[in-house]
């Protein structure tokens, strides 16, 4: 077997996992026909501003832009202003940025062309409070979804009700010109848009979905957010409404192809590759544990994968939280993985964001093996205590085992990789 470390491959598949969601190479496959009035560049998320560099590298005509990212995410642009914001809870800079985008699409002409570069991180960067509210409902909104393990699209159908910009109605604010999305996409499924709530991209979730998520996931949301979800003026824009008639939208990158590219660049070195699914939701740990049963069952007998194996999914579990303690999505999962694997040899995992940040710390998520809950014991931590209390990041971080790659420009949602020797 060619793995000497397995730190070192796993690195290996999550950086090949990246480079295939490069948005200069992305970009440069989906440039839309110029037109002969302005090109306006608008864009949000936590990929937006090397989307914004990238293009502008490979766009030869004039262009005027504004594009928001996380604070500590920008890149160095000529043309196009980079505005950063908070992740994932969104605070007054957010709030000026979608003024501000929403003013940079007024008085366009059926002449002009409008270029959105849209990716994950996008709803909580792009704050704007229907009439009646304010951005401390909008933030109570973000906090009650984070918290409440909703999946992904139930949270942005119910932020898109809440809103002036999400929903498509950034387009709809720059009609009559041509909106063209460019979309890194971090959603299980795919769909266009969800991704950052949708503000260029309509869907059909309907208020009555919001309503229904809401008491599905026993959110507790403030009375004015309660009763303006309960209104007509709440209704977001449908796909079929006229202003959207001649705007594209185009996947650029995506959690499938960005798997593929981790499989190849495994079999390069000589390891076999399984992709489970790019699509993987549910609860963090319960995905953890099911991923620990499945390594198991190849670790012993090598079914339903001989090994030696590397295992992918993708996708983006959901954590309910329980405690106030540090930690994200992959890490809790892993932290659930290595319970799970406990005692084993020959397992190795990385669970990590492909955007470089898992939850509110600097770590993508982090690495585990059949040792790590041994290690946490041998370092003064209750792993299991840690996984009842979401502090996944405290317990990697007591053995050294988080994952810090800092931001990659990219974000095509989570990567879980197991190696099985």
């Amino acid at each position: 077997m060619t793995v000497l470390d397995p730190k070192s491959f796993l690195t290996a598949i999550f950086n090949a996992a990246v480079a295939a969601a490069d948005p200069e190479k992305t970009i440069r496959n989906h440039l839309p026909a110029k037109l002969k009035g302005r090109t306006i560049v608008i864009g949000a998320g936590k990929g937006s501003a090397q989307m914004a560099a990238a293009f502008e590298k490979v766009w030869d005509g004039p262009i005027d832009g504004l594009v928001v990212t996380r604070y500590g995410y920008g890149a160095k642009c000529e043309r196009i202003q980079i505005i950063e914001a908070a992740h994932p809870v969104p605070d007054a800079a957010g709030l000026e940025a979608s003024r501000r985008l929403l003013e940079k699409v007024q008085g366009l002409t059926s002449d002009d062309l409008v270029v959105a570069l849209i990716s994950g991180g996008g709803s909580a960067l792009l704050p704007s409070p229907a009439p009646g509210l304010t951005l401390a409902d909008e933030i109570a909104v973000n906090e009650a979804l984070l918290a409440s393990g909703a999946p992904i699209a139930a949270m942005n159908t119910i932020r898109k009700h809440v809103s002036t910009i999400k929903g498509g109605r950034l387009a709809a604010a720059a009609h009559p010109a041509r909106v063209v999305s460019l979309v890194v996409s971090d959603i299980p499924g795919d769909n266009p848009a969800l991704v950052a709530s949708g503000p260029t991209v309509p869907d059909t979730g309907s208020r009555a979905d919001a309503l229904a998520s809401i008491a599905a996931y026993g959110m507790k949301l403030p009375a004015s957010v309660m009763a303006h979800i309960n209104s007509p003026e709440a209704d977001a824009p449908r796909p079929d409404d006229p202003r959207f008639a001649g705007n594209e939208v185009h996947l650029i990158a995506s959690a499938g192809v960005s798997l593929e590219a981790a499989a190849a660049e495994a079999r390069r070195q000589g390891i076999e590759a399984v992709i489970l699914s790019d699509s993987i939701e549910g609860e963090a740990r319960e995905v953890g544990g099911v991923h620990a049963a499945i390594a198991r069952e190849v670790a012993t007998r090598s079914r339903p994968f001989a090994k030696p194996v590397l295992i992918l999914s993708g996708g983006e579990t959901t954590v309910t939280l329980r405690a106030k303690g540090k930690g994200g999505r992959n890490s809790e999962f892993l932290l659930a993985f290595a319970i799970g694997v406990d005692g084993m040899n020959g397992i190795h995992a990385l669970a990590a964001d492909t955007d470089g940040i898992d939850g509110s710390e600097n770590n993508a998520g982090a690495f585990a093996d059949g040792s790590t809950v041994a290690r946490m014991r041998a370092a003064g931590v209750d792993a299991k205590a840690m996984l009842a209390g979401n502090n996944a990041w405290t317990a990697f971080n007591a053995v050294g085992d988080l994952f810090v790659p800092g931001p990659t420009g990219t974000n095509v949602n989570d990567l879980r990789a197991i190696l099985i020797r």
